[in-house]
Order: structure tokens, then sequence, then C-alpha cells
């Protein structure tokens, strides 16, 4: 695998000479946001938080999320919040793209760095805060939690990118899925990974599924299938995928192409 980079948007606004000539688009089956879309007018303020922007890329809504939520979250130095997640039974992943990031979980204290990865159980008691002297940014997946009767939720964990060996695809090296937790551990409802296809490789048929997924591309570049588009996306982009719409891709080069991956999993579906 070639050298792993983080895409972390800058804000900033475009020039009055700029045509608008992006790709941002909103459909039934998916959602596209751009990194050029994510620009300082469109960041939000967290209650509870200090010196703290976000862009919120996907939520419940008709048009876009039905399981979840996902931020990315910028803390200028002396920020943070003493409680970020105020709803009980909320689990969380948070994921930081750069700078260096205090997490206080149970207790105890942890310095996450660029692909530094904690999951948040429901009910866990913990806090941020950007202790350095330089803006730290970092993606927060929130879920309700699914409880499933006779199994625990699982326990909070810390761990990085860096220490996670990809687990290539049955039958090549093309691709490979960073899988931070257990699959098939039925105490989890959900799950955010990383996958990463070499320049050339494949998703080699259109994975139509019930999971629904949001993607936001680390690193590199890639022709994403869509539904029934065919979308070019690079680090920074966001795609957001409700259930059964189809997806492939063909990854460019020169270097790999990486996104962090979110998925609902390993319940059955509500009906009543």
């Amino acid at each position: 695998m070639s050298t792993r980079t983080y895409y972390t948007p800058a804000g900033g606004l475009p020039p009055q000479t700029d045509l608008l000539t992006d790709r941002a688009v909103v459909k039934l089956a998916y959602t596209f946001i751009p990194k050029g879309v994510l620009r300082d007018i469109v960041t939000s303020s967290l209650p509870g938080f200090t010196n703290t922007r976000a862009w919120i890329i996907a939520r419940p809504t008709p048009s876009s999320a039905t399981t979840f939520s996902q931020l990315i979250v910028e803390i200028a130095p002396g920020g943070g919040a003493a409680k970020p997640e105020p709803e009980a039974g909320v689990e969380g992943v948070v994921f930081v793209t750069t700078g260096r990031l205090t997490l206080t979980l149970e207790g105890e204290t942890h310095v996450l760095e660029e692909g530094g990865y904690a999951f948040l159980a429901p009910g866990a008691t913990w806090s941020l805060a950007n202790e350095g002297d330089e803006i730290t940014s970092f993606h927060w997946i929130r879920k309700a939690y699914e409880w499933l009767e006779g199994v625990d939720a699982p326990a909070s964990f810390v761990t990085s990118d860096k220490d996670i060996e990809p687990v290539p695809m049955v039958g090549t090296d093309a691709w490979a899925t960073t899988r931070f937790a257990d699959s098939n551990d039925m105490a989890h409802d959900m799950q955010v990974n990383i996958v990463t296809f070499k320049p050339g490789g494949s998703i080699p048929f259109a994975e139509t599924h019930v999971m629904e997924h949001g993607l936001f591309v680390l690193q590199g570049k890639a022709v994403y299938r869509l539904n029934d588009d065919w979308v070019e996306c690079e680090a920074g982009d966001y795609m957001l995928l409700r259930s059964f719409c189809p997806q492939a891709c063909y990854a460019g080069g020169p270097e790999d192409f990486r996104y962090l991956l979110y998925k609902d999993m390993n319940r059955q579906i509500k009906l009543t």
C-alpha cells in the first residue's frame, strides 16, 4: 500500500470570479457532496463545544441518511467539549484526519493523531479537547444504538488506522478493508471501516444491499457507480448511498484510493 494521507477540508470561500461548476447533487438513491462545497458559510456551531465548527454532511432526513449522522468537526487550540454526546443511547466513532485530539474516555486520557480512531459505546463518559497549538479535525459518526436481547453493547476502544493491517478481499490484492471491529460480533450494529483500492482496482459488480453507506474519500481518486450514474470522485468528496443503491468503482492513480465507510449491520428489519 502507498503512503496513507487523510484529506481535511480547510473552508474558505471561492472568489467572486469563479463560475458555478461544482458537482454537488442530491437524488433519491444517493447524495454527492464534493469537497468544494465544504466552505466557511456552510459550517454549524455545536452546543457544548468551544472554538469549534462543523460540517454536517449526513443527518436523518428524507433526502439523506436514515440510520446515522456524520460530521466533520474542526476544533481550534483551546477548544473542545466536556460532554460532546447530548443523547442517551447513542454510540459514536471519532476518526482524526489532522492535528492532535485529546480524548478522555471513562477517566483515561488518549491523544489521537492522524488516523486515530475511537469507538464510543452508548452511555460512555467522554470528553474532547484540542490541547495543541494547531487546528485538529475529525469525523464524528453517531448512531442510536439498537439493543439486541441477550447481548451486551460493545465496549469503547481506541486504536489507529496505522496499527491495523488492511485485509484483502478474497481472490485479490487490489481491494482491502481495514476493519476496526469484528463484523461477526453481533454486539456491533454498525461499522466504520477504511476501504483501500490500489490504482486500477475495482468493485467488479454492482453491490446492491440493505446497508446504507456514508463514504468520505480520504485519499486518491476514482470513478464511482452510484445507482445509474458514473461519478468522478477525489479526496475530500462525500457520498451517501441509501439502502439498495447499486454501487461499484474503478480506482484511478497514481496513489491508492481510500475512503472512510459507514454501514449499519447485524440487525433484523423492523416491521412493527
